[in-house]
C-alpha cells in the first residue's frame, strides 16, 4: 500500500486497521490476509496476546500468567492448536480434591456434571449436614432452569428479563431465604466460574444466568493445558504478521469519514483504512476518541461494563506432592485470599498449582505491602496442601487489575439493569468500526474460544462492510 504525508502525520493506508493484539485481533488479522486484504495491527503493550500471556518462572519453566486453559467443547480452541502443532495434555483430577469450607477441610472426588455437583465435588462425600446440602442443591436446580429460560444470544428478551436483571444476585439469595451454604456456589461463580472478579451484589441474576447459559460449567471448560503454555499461540499468531504488527501503538482516536477512517497511535502517527476493528475489552475503548463520537447508549453500555478484580497464583514445586497423598490439586472453598487451587503441573513434573485471588479479596489483597500479599497467598496455601506448600521453588502473583491496558480479568461483567437498557446494541458496529474480543463472543465470552469467534466473526462483518472494494478503491477524500 501506498504511504503519503498529511498534516505532518505519517499516513499508512492499509485496508484493515486492527486495534489490539489478543488473541482475538491476532485471529481477525490472520483471517483478513488470509482474504488479501492489507492489514495494520496495533498494540499498545510492548508485545502480543492480551490476556494470553506467558512468563519465564525461576526455575525455567514457561507458564501461563492469563488464562491456560483448553476446554472440552472448545473447538476452534483445538482446531488452532492442532494447526500450530501445539500438544495438550489432561487437567489433573485423579483422587480426591478439597472443599474447605468454615475452617475445615472436606475431602471427595470430583464430579464434572455441574448441576449435580457442590462445586464439583460429589456432595454426599462432603460430609457437610446433609440437610444444607440438599438445600443448595435444591436451589442450583431452580437456577439452572432460569439459565435454561435464557437465550444466549438475547438474554433481554428472556421471561420477566427485566424483573431479573434488576435483581441482583445477592438479592435473589435473600428471597430465596438461602443458608451460608447455598449461597457459596453462586459467589463462586461470580468471582470464579468463568464470569469472574465480581461480587454478588455488584451484578444481576440475568446476567450470571446468561454466563451459564453461553459458558456452561457442566461442559468442563478446563479440560486440557498446552505443553509450553497456552500463550505459545498468541505468540505463533503474531510472528505471522510480521511487521503488519504495530507494538508500543497505543491507539488515542478513529475518525470516520464517507470511505474511510483514519486511527491515530503512538505520538503523531496515523494510519487510513476502509474499516476498523477494535477487539479490546470493553472499558478500554472509552479511552479512543471516536468522531464521530459513539451514540449515547454506547456510551451507556460501555460504562457499565467494567472488568472483573483477578489476581493468578501460580506456585511451582519441584514434585507435585498433594498426589502422593491421593489428592488432585483442586481445592475450592472460603478461605481468606485464595479460592481455587488448580493442579496445572505438566507431564513428568515439576508440580504446579494454579490460583486466583478474585473479587473483593483481590481489592483487599492489593493494598498489602508485597512481604504481606506473599504471606497470604502462602498461608492459605498451607491451608490446602499441608505445610510442603509453604516452601515452593517459585511463587508467581500477577495482579490483573495492575494492568493499564486490561484493567483486570477474566472478563468484563454487566451491572444491574445494562442487559435490557442497552444489550440489544451490544454487536451493532459504529459505521465502519467493528468489535472483537472475547467479550463480544455469542458463545464462551471471557474464553480463549469465545476470543477466536469473536475474531472471525469480526472478519466476517469487515468483508461485508468492504464488499468486492479495498483500502484503495474507498478512501478517497478521507
Amino acid at each position: 500500500m501506498a504511504d503519503s504525508t498529511v498534516d505532518g502525520w505519517v499516513d499508512g493506508l492499509v485496508d484493515v486497521v486492527v486495534v489490539g493484539a489478543g488473541l482475538s485481533g491476532l485471529v481477525c488479522a490472520r483471517e483478513l490476509r488470509r482474504q488479501g486484504l492489507a492489514v495494520q495491527v496495533l498494540e499498545a503493550r510492548e508485545s502480543a496476546g492480551g490476556r494470553m500471556r506467558g512468563h519465564s518462572s525461576g526455575p525455567g519453566l514457561r507458564v501461563d500468567l492469563g488464562g491456560q486453559w483448553v476446554g472440552a467443547t472448545h473447538h476452534r480452541l483445538l482446531a488452532l492448536l492442532e494447526e500450530f502443532g501445539l500438544r495438550r495434555f489432561p487437567t489433573y483430577y485423579d483422587g480426591e480434591g478439597l472443599f474447605h469450607w468454615n475452617g475445615a477441610a472436606h475431602r471427595a472426588g470430583v464430579e464434572h456434571d455441574f448441576g449435580s455437583s457442590l462445586l464439583f465435588f460429589r456432595p454426599a462425600e462432603l460430609g457437610l449436614p446433609p440437610a444444607e446440602v440438599a438445600a443448595t442443591l435444591e436451589l442450583q436446580r431452580r437456577f439452572q432452569e432460569l439459565v435454561a429460560r435464557v437465550p444466549p444470544q438475547a438474554p433481554w428478551t428472556a421471561p420477566d428479563a427485566e424483573a431479573l436483571d434488576r435483581l441482583s444476585i445477592a438479592g435473589w439469595l435473600e428471597r430465596q431465604g438461602a443458608g451460608e451454604l447455598a449461597r457459596y456456589p453462586f459467589a463462586w461463580l461470580t468471582r470464579m466460574g468463568g464470569s469472574g472478579g465480581f461480587e454478588p451484589h455488584e451484578s444481576s441474576l440475568l446476567h450470571l444466568a446468561w454466563t451459564q447459559a453461553v459458558a456452561p460449567q457442566h461442559e468442563t471448560p478446563e479440560a486440557w493445558l498446552v505443553e509450553g503454555g497456552a500463550a505459545q499461540l498468541a505468540e505463533r499468531l503474531a510472528a505471522e504478521l510480521g511487521e503488519a504488527l504495530r507494538l508500543r501503538a497505543p491507539v488515542r482516536a478513529i475518525e470516520q469519514g464517507s470511505g474511510g477512517v483514519r486511527v491515530s497511535h503512538g505520538a503523531s502517527e496515523v494510519v487510513r483504512a476502509a474499516a476498523a476493528v477494535v477487539a479490546i475489552p470493553p472499558p478500554m475503548r472509552l479511552g479512543i476518541q471516536f468522531d464521530p463520537c459513539l451514540p449515547p447508549q454506547w456510551l451507556g453500555l460501555l460504562q457499565r461494563s467494567p472488568m472483573g478484580s483477578m489476581v493468578k497464583v501460580l506456585a511451582l514445586y519441584p514434585r507435585p506432592f498433594w498426589r502422593e497423598r491421593g489428592l488432585n490439586g483442586l481445592g475450592i472453598g472460603n478461605l481468606p485470599t485464595l479460592e481455587l487451587t488448580v493442579d496445572s503441573s505438566p507431564p513428568g513434573g515439576p508440580g504446579i498449582l494454579a490460583g486466583f485471588i478474585a473479587g473483593e479479596r483481590a481489592v483487599r489483597w492489593q493494598r498489602l505491602g508485597e512481604a504481606e500479599r506473599r504471606r497470604a497467598v502462602l498461608q492459605d496455601l498451607v491451608c490446602w496442601w499441608g505445610a510442603e506448600a509453604a516452601e515452593p521453588a517459585d511463587l508467581v502473583l500477577h495482579n490483573w487489575n495492575a494492568e493499564g491496558w486490561s484493567g483486570g480479568a477474566f472478563t468484563s461483567f454487566l451491572t444491574p439493569g445494562a442487559w435490557t437498557t442497552y444489550g440489544a446494541i451490544g454487536q451493532e458496529p459504529h459505521g465502519r468500526v467493528v468489535w472483537a474480543g472475547t467479550e463480544a463472543a455469542s458463545r464462551w465470552p471471557g474464553y480463549f474460544e469465545g476470543a477466536i469467534e469473536a475474531g472471525l466473526a469480526a472478519a466476517d462483518r469487515v468483508r461485508g462492510l468492504l464488499g468486492d472494494a479495498g483500502a484503495g478503491e474507498s478512501l478517497e477524500g478521507l
